[in-house]
């Protein structure tokens, strides 16, 4: 147990663990608001250039962080946003909204018109459709995207060691990093610093499971 308190007194994991989870936890929730409601039109309206718009979302799948580093650290460098939290919130942010909009696109397309035919009739706009049919139907989509988001963001090494070395706002993994070139002999701090980043991983996905296992099968059923 004195390796946990060495872990907090010594390395100052209690604020890693607040960095991450507000770095980790704004990127969610963008994600998910702005996310949803690009896959709701994505889904639902019929606009010009909607496929190349779609073909546009996969291909950008296929472009690796290492590709876009560079230009992203030089207007993080503009815009004076290098070692603060927005350094890594709009990055992560604009890196997951592609696969936020196609997961949740796929899932909305499986909902039944008649619902979006009823709302109409009921007097509903766009945005209140989403809210009141829509979103609450793809929940199961939503949870999915926002426990891939949230690993992805909370696990991202590469991009906090370039856009993030200041203490005051380095997430977790940033800390182990330095634990493990500072203390690489002090295995029992090591061991506690990389079990207390595991368990809130582990915690979070345990208390959603059913929600994730829901939103990651459906699609293949529906379809």
């Amino acid at each position: 147990m004195q390796n946990y308190v060495n872990a907090f007194e010594t390395v100052n994991i209690g604020k890693s663990y607040l960095n991450s989870f507000i770095i980790s936890g704004s990127v969610v929730l963008l994600v998910l608001f702005i996310g949803g409601l690009a896959a709701f039109a994505m889904a639902r309206m019929q606009f010009k250039l909607r496929g190349v718009l779609q073909a546009l979302l996969i291909a950008s799948l296929l472009i690796p962080a290492f590709a876009t580093i560079v230009p992203v650290y030089r207007m993080m460098i503009q815009m004076d946003l290098v070692n603060t939290y927005l350094a890594l919130i709009i990055p992560h942010t604009a890196g997951n909204l592609p696969f936020a909009i196609l997961v949740i696109s796929g899932y909305m397309a499986t909902i039944p018109k008649e619902l979006e035919e009823a709302s109409v009739m009921d007097g509903c706009g766009r945005f209140r459709m989403f809210t009141k049919v829509f979103l609450p139907i793809s929940l199961p989509s939503f949870a999915t995207v926002g426990i891939f988001v949230f690993l992805w963001s909370y696990n991202d090494l590469f991009s906090s060691l370039v856009l993030v070395s200041h203490e005051r706002v380095a997430p977790i993994v940033v800390l182990l990093s330095n634990v493990s070139s500072q203390y690489g002999t002090d295995y029992g701090l090591m061991t506690a610093a990389i079990a207390m980043t595991v368990i809130p991983v582990l915690i979070f996905y345990l208390l959603a499971q059913k929600t994730f296992e829901k939103g990651a099968t459906s699609g293949a059923v529906k379809g």
